[in-house]
């Protein structure tokens, strides 16, 4: 097996990974680095969760290192554009925990807080800036950093980035940008618009592949339970009271929903937090502080927070909403069952909903286990699904499916450079979140029949009881980022 001292890199940063307990590289870092340290453009296809920061990290600090040069005040030699402020702050956190041996110095500057302090780091030397678009190009107008001297250019979850609308701060940073540099990007997924900016950014490209997005975990025990919307709360509250429930993300498909659904638990006796684009950015890094130290058990997330929370020991991610692009599930899914451990997701359908489930499925091909099928979790008689909309066979694309259109995604709260959608949604106040919310679809297909064994047909509580049960296995060894 490939462990991190093959790969060739500077005995600082083999150092910093010992010191961080990481011996063995992830597939996505064992086939990118060697690349990546030869010089080659790359296009690496990995969704979050498979340690693409340090497979882009590691290669580009050596680099810095084995190249040393004096850089003005202001300018900086390595760009690492990231779609969300979370997803930022983590990559530059751990860019600073790689590079704790070296002279190398990072940054990271994004919207939604006070420009100053950002203005005032940008002052000292900084060799990697983290950025969100909208924010770099407000500090580049402000004269605050220069682009001219860039020699490596990180593009991190570029899908998500077009999903945010970022296309035009990517064309116009392209621009402020020297054309001789090596790039690399990296994307969940690969659609037709990802393969055009790898054609305009890259130069001969090497490209590596792990995990394709519709691709689940393994260890992952994936779970449906059919209701209605008006029973979904009641619901909601039963199963994060279950003792096996230790720590979990709640995803909603609206600011407005995540924070009614806080109220709702808060009824209930349950404490939570929401994180989502209206947020100020000191809420949400209280409320992910919470979550990740263990004061607070259950997060409730827009999918802002879909690729940007890394965070140990999720042991159950609920979909209260699903999502209307089948991708999504995978992504919000992906929050549990990391380095090896196992986790269970849990999704709630309503027959408006039955055409997103019957888009994941297709996706996933995967049949999605029906879980008790109950609507509340008192050992009452299951209930059977509701019978008034429903889905048809698997090969159909479901209601929720991609030809309804794109997300309309959660912006960055920037004041200048922020990109634009092609179609933007109705006017509103600057946020991290969709201007617009979806309704509801109605073009669901029949519900399917109930296939399931008579394990299916326990109680939630039962089910989780007797599985959480059996001991949970976790001998994978600790992994980067």
């Amino acid at each position: 097996m490939t462990q991190f001292t093959d790969l060739g890199l500077a005995e600082q940063l083999l150092k910093a990974l010992a010191s961080e307990g990481y011996t063995t590289p992830t597939p996505i870092q064992a086939q990118a680095i060697p690349h990546i340290l030869q010089g080659r453009d790359l296009l690496g296809a990995a969704q979050t969760g498979t340690g693409k920061t340090a497979a882009f990290s590691l290669p580009l600090i050596h680099r810095l290192l084995s190249q040393p040069r004096r850089m003005e005040t202001r300018q900086v030699r390595a760009l690492i554009l990231s779609p969300t402020r979370e997803l930022a702050a983590q990559i530059e956190t751990s860019i600073r925990a790689y590079a704790q041996f070296t002279t190398v110095k990072s940054a990271v500057v994004f919207g939604g807080v006070p420009v100053g302090k950002q203005i005032r780091a940008l002052g000292q030397h900084v060799d990697i800036l983290v950025a969100t678009p909208g924010r770099l190009l407000d500090l580049v107008d402000q004269r605050a950093v220069s682009l001219r001297e860039i020699e490596y250019l990180v593009l991190d979850e570029a899908d998500q980035m077009l999903d945010l609308g970022f296309v035009h701060a990517l064309r116009r940073i392209a621009t402020l940008i020297p054309k001789k540099r090596q790039t690399l990007l990296f994307s969940a997924t690969m659609p037709k618009p990802i393969r055009e900016i790898a054609s305009a950014y890259l130069s001969d490209p090497v490209e590596v592949s792990v995990a394709p997005v519709a691709t689940t975990a393994e260890k992952i025990d994936q779970r449906v339970i059919f209701t209605t919307p008006g029973e979904k709360p009641a619901l909601l509250a039963k199963t994060l009271s279950v003792p096996e429930m230790e720590r979990a993300i709640v995803f909603t498909r609206t600011k407005h929903g995540a924070d009614k659904v806080v109220r709702q638990l808060e009824v209930s006796g349950i404490k939570s937090a929401a994180i989502h684009g209206n947020k100020s950015q000191g809420q949400r890094e209280r409320a992910l502080g919470a979550f990740r130290d263990g004061e607070l058990r259950i997060l409730v997330a827009t999918d802002i927070a879909a690729r940007g929370i890394d965070v140990d020991g999720i042991s159950h991610v609920v979909q209260f909403d699903l999502p209307n692009v089948a991708e999504t599930y995978v992504h919000r899914i992906g929050r549990t069952a990391r380095a090896g451990a196992s986790g269970m997701a849990i999704a709630f359908c309503t027959p408006e909903e039955r055409g997103d489930l019957a888009a994941i499925e297709k996706l996933t091909r995967i049949a999605i286990t029906p879980m008790g099928e109950v609507p509340y979790w008192d050992g009452r008689t299951p209930k059977k699904p509701p019978q008034n909309q429903g889905r048809g066979g698997r090969g159909q694309q479901g209601g929720g499916g991609r030809d309804q259109g794109r997300p309309q995604g959660e912006r960055q709260g920037e004041r200048s450079g922020r990109p634009q959608s092609a179609k933007p949604a109705h006017g509103g106040p600057r946020s991290d979140a969709p201007r617009g919310e979806r309704p509801q679809r109605t073009d669901a297909q029949a519900p399917r029949k109930d296939t399931g064994s008579a394990k299916e047909g326990l109680g939630g509580v039962a089910f989780l009881q007797q599985r959480t049960q059996q001991p949970r296995t976790n001998g994978a060894r600790r992994r980067a980022n």
